[in-house]
């Protein structure tokens, strides 16, 4: 992200010292007893992968005794902390009651950061009934390194097992015993700007552990005398016609035994099955492959293609390997993989442009943020996941950060594309922007960063909804490095688009990225977004939006105290911890100063919070809308934008379309609303009504109407337009111009756009309020996060909007833990005002919102007299026990609350 340096360097105190013998020294408190003991139990059967089920961890600097006592069974970890299978040291501590909320208030200022300065051990327990077969240990995700043990004998060093992204097969045969055995790491700190790891650069306040710890599962392999590694599906789609797709099936057989073996690999794909007899001297491996030249049912005829969300469905195949020695199962090996084929050239503007099975696609992005301490919650991921289809997005770009293979799995089966890559502003790019202590490469890094890209291709390379790497964000990298990085890629036989940077930079092999990074980071009005100029709609913007996007009223009383909220609406200039530790992202002050000169100054907390939602539901919705209407155009066309960011790691006040807890606010449902499958919208730059359709199929016979309104509901001028028609895939349609001026109209004005099909069934609905007096931009001074407004749009008329009462009646039905709440909106009043941006927050018998929640719409505009019936799917269980209610509120509608039983 081209985003301000970090100055996150910490003195790092002992790292590798060895560790002399003697008493263990306390941990602390005292009197703790040792963690509940975790002890995994590893099955004998051949190709069996175990995780380890968690782990003891404490800090060396409470611990004396030898490191191979300490990795001994039956050591006394009295003291010590329990961890998960996959944790930082920080994230078990939060889970143990160490510390309080880091997400509240500045809790997490009060977290040492000298307790992370030296190495922690995490040791663990499992156990195997006999030794007849081989045993391994299988891992990545080690944040930064780590010095690693089993049953007291070292057999990694921090030299072998360093960068959180490379993988390691450690075979421990002749160590383990039958019962109890340890494993123990001993985790190096972490300075992401030091090591090939992660960091944080400017999303968020970083951990105080800098997230140092096992962040990916640590696998028990057991195995015969031939092992099989690096299984995986290499697919050739027919395309245009989809008619056929070959298949060619690779793995390495290993003979990891003293005497050479000769042994079967066979195997299955659907109803085609395969084998094959391989001679392995001792020690030898060998790739073996299966192609339709040699087995036919490898070319497959009519196949089952998989699509993303919304051009057709998600079937997935798989692969089944055994190899067997005399007749006797040695390893096995299993891989889901998807046929699609992806594509992205470079258009006549030099933009990215992604076709999947020879279809063009706008990207409609988010970038995706883990959770801050990196805890791997699968319920969690897949809500926000399930947002973001909600959302009408298809895509999510991942730089740095990248999750778990869960993630992608997940993924993969809701038609969700991923761009995944790495990150900038730390060591990752050091060698060609290397501006802090330790950023410069060392030769030692690029062994790392090569091994990392290696087991991050074999990692993502069967997974359809895997369709670039990014090998590098903020600038691309050099000649040495990139071809580090396409060799591995190439032996991983990656057959998807390498992308040289996210941002408008070249590498020597990759060539053009095709993508910019232009911003904006920080406030800018909505007409911005409608100029093909730095981050408006044109091209492919690989990171963008206008930057703060404040939490719904709940969520602001779950993170920040009475004072804080205090100084929220009454001072810009404040300095907000739970924006960023950038100073150019420190304050509020640009975007707050927008809402005082757009809106008028906040009259309270509540008053600044519903501001902000009409002022970020106009813009988000501008910002999709703009790429939307151009990626069609003739000229200068806008092939994708990724909304920065799609979500946040913690309790934030920007970059993100929810808040942390999953509740919805004015950028969601702007963003649903510009995303809708039909869609009908204003532009904000030449005063077109378009209608655009997002679905494969073609619209004909629609009928758009455009009607302006003063802010009490006077009609000052109404069109309709019949017999619309729009082609699919994202075309649009341009139906009407509204004129310049209009007669009577206020300063403040309405539009409200309906959509309607041949019948006169409204299909669409769209309400802006805008003014006679436009945002004014400053282009000549525009930086490389935002550009300088020089006057804002009056909105101040809708402060003078009579308050309307809305009513609202519901129901719901539950099945199988899934409720379904149906509520019926009537604006009720008698006079001529609409209800503006009528808000339903599904809450429990406390008031608590219900979460997650997705509604068919909502934030709407109602008419007097006008209905509209939305729905909303939820967790049963997130009800708590009690019934179901709905809080109504909006700009210009007192809130209340009825039930929904």
């Amino acid at each position: 992200m081209n985003r301000q340096r970090l100055a996150t360097a910490t003195a790092i105190l002992g790292l590798l010292g060895s560790l002399t013998t003697g008493a263990w020294t306390g941990g602390p408190a005292p009197g703790r007893p040792a963690p509940p003991t975790r002890v995994t139990r590893v099955p004998a059967a051949p190709g069996s992968t175990t995780a380890l089920s968690g782990y003891a961890i404490q800090s060396t600097a409470k611990v004396s005794d030898s490191a191979a006592a300490v990795s001994s069974p039956g050591y006394p970890a009295t003291g010590w902390h329990p961890a998960g299978p996959r944790s930082t040291v920080l994230a078990a501590l939060l889970a143990d009651g160490v510390y309080a909320d880091p997400f509240y208030s500045t809790e997490q200022r009060k977290i040492p950061k000298s307790e992370f300065q030296v190495p922690w051990w995490y040791r663990s327990d499992f156990t195997v009934a006999d030794t007849s077969e081989r045993t391994y240990l299988d891992f990545s995700g080690v944040i930064s390194a780590a010095d690693v043990y089993v049953d007291g004998k070292r057999v990694a060093t921090t030299k072998d097992v360093t960068g959180a992204y490379t993988h390691h097969e450690l075979d421990v045969t002749s160590l383990v015993r039958p019962g109890t055995n340890t494993v123990a790491f001993r985790i190096r700190p972490n300075d992401p700007n030091k090591s090939l790891t992660m960091g944080w650069i400017d999303w968020l306040q970083p951990p105080p552990d800098e997230n140092m710890g096992i962040v990916r599962d640590v696998v028990v392999r057991r195995g015969g005398p031939v092992a099989l590694r690096d299984a995986h599906v290499v697919t050739k789609l027919d395309v245009p016609s989809l008619a056929s797709a070959d298949l060619t099936v690779k793995a390495r057989a290993r003979n990891d035994s003293d005497a050479p073996v000769t042994a079967t690999v066979s195997g299955s794909v659907g109803s085609t099955t395969f084998t094959r007899t391989v001679s392995l001297a001792a020690h030898q491996t060998k790739t073996v492959t299966f192609s339709p030249s040699d087995v036919p049912g490898l070319h497959l005829t009519s196949p089952k293609v998989w699509w993303p969300a919304g051009m057709g469905g998600q079937p997935l195949y798989d692969l089944n390997l055994t190899a067997s020695v005399s007749g006797t199962p040695s390893d096995t090996a299993h891989e889901t993989f998807g046929i699609r084929d992806v594509q992205a050239p470079l258009n006549s503007d030099g933009a990215r442009q992604y076709r999947v099975n020879g279809r063009k696609l706008l990207i409609k992005g988010g970038g995706w943020s883990p959770d801050e301490f990196l805890r791997w919650d699968r319920r969690y991921v897949e809500d926000r996941l399930r947002y973001a289809l909600d959302l009408g997005l298809n895509t999510i770009r991942l730089e740095g950060h990248l999750e778990p293979d869960e993630f992608f799995d997940l993924a993969d089966r809701y038609g969700i594309l991923t761009l995944p890559g790495w990150e900038c502003c730390d060591k990752w790019e050091g060698q060609v922007n290397g501006d802090e202590p330790g950023d410069r490469w060392t030769p030692a890094d690029y062994p790392v960063a090569k091994a990392s890209m290696a087991a991050e291709a074999a990692r993502l390379r069967d997974h359809p909804s895997v369709v670039s790497f990014l090998i590098g964000s903020d600038f691309a990298p050099d000649a040495t490095i990139e071809k580090n990085y396409l060799d591995a890629l190439r032996a991983a036989d990656w057959n998807t688009p390498v992308v040289a940077a996210a941002s408008d930079n070249s590498s020597p092999q990759s060539g053009s990225s095709g993508m910019k990074m232009t911003g904006p980071y920080d406030w800018i009005p909505p007409n911005y977004w409608y100029a093909k100029r730095e981050g408006g709609a044109t091209g492919f913007n690989s990171e963008t939006s206008a930057g703060p996007d404040i939490p719904t009223l709940d969520t602001l009383r779950r993170m920040m105290t009475p004072a804080e909220l205090d100084t929220l609406w009454k001072d810009p200039s404040a300095k907000q911890y739970h924006r960023s530790p950038s100073s150019t992202f420190g304050t509020l002050k640009l975007y707050d100063d927008a809402l005082t000169g757009r809106y008028g100054a906040p009259t309270g907390l509540t008053d600044y919070v519903r501001k902000a939602q009409l002022a970020q539901y106009e813009n988000v919705r501008a910002q999709f809308e703009a790429y939307e209407r151009n990626a069609t155009d003739a000229a200068k066309p806008s092939t994708g934008v990724v909304y920065w960011m799609f979500n946040s790691g913690w309790t934030s006040l920007h970059w993100q379309l929810m808040d942390r807890y999953l509740d919805q606010g004015g950028a969601y449902f702007g963003a649903k609303k510009a995303n809708e499958p039909l869609h009908v919208q204003y532009s904000y730059d030449d005063r077109s009504v378009v209608v655009v359709d997002n679905r494969h199929t073609a619209a004909s016979g629609l009928n758009v109407r455009a009607t302006l309104f003063d802010p009490d509901g006077t009609q000052r001028y109404d069109k309709t337009v019949t017999g619309v028609n729009v082609h699919g895939d994202g075309a649009h349609t341009t139906a009407l111009t509204l004129p310049s001026s209009v007669s009577g109209l206020a300063k403040t004005y309405l539009l409200r756009l309906t959509l309607t099909d041949g019948s006169g069934k409204e299909v669409g609905r769209n309400v802006y309020w805008l003014s006679t007096e436009p945002d004014t931009l400053d282009w000549a001074h525009t930086d490389w996060y935002y550009t300088p407004t020089t006057g804002y749009a009056d909105l101040k008329g809708l402060a003078s909007m009579a308050q309307v009462p809305v009513s609202a009646t519901a129901s719901t039905v539950s099945s199988a833990g899934t409720s379904t709440t149906t509520v019926t909106l009537r604006n009720t009043g008698g006079g001529r005002t609409p209800s503006l941006l009528t808000d339903v927050h599904l809450v429990d018998a406390r008031g608590r919102p219900v979460l997650p929640v997705r509604w068919s719409d909502n934030e709407v505009s109602l008419w007097p007299g006008e209905s509209v019936t939305l729905t909303a799917r939820y967790r049963t269980a997130d009800l708590h026990g009690s019934a179901p209610r709905l809080r109504v509120s909006g700009w210009n509608t007192p809130e209340h609350t009825v039930p929904a039983a």
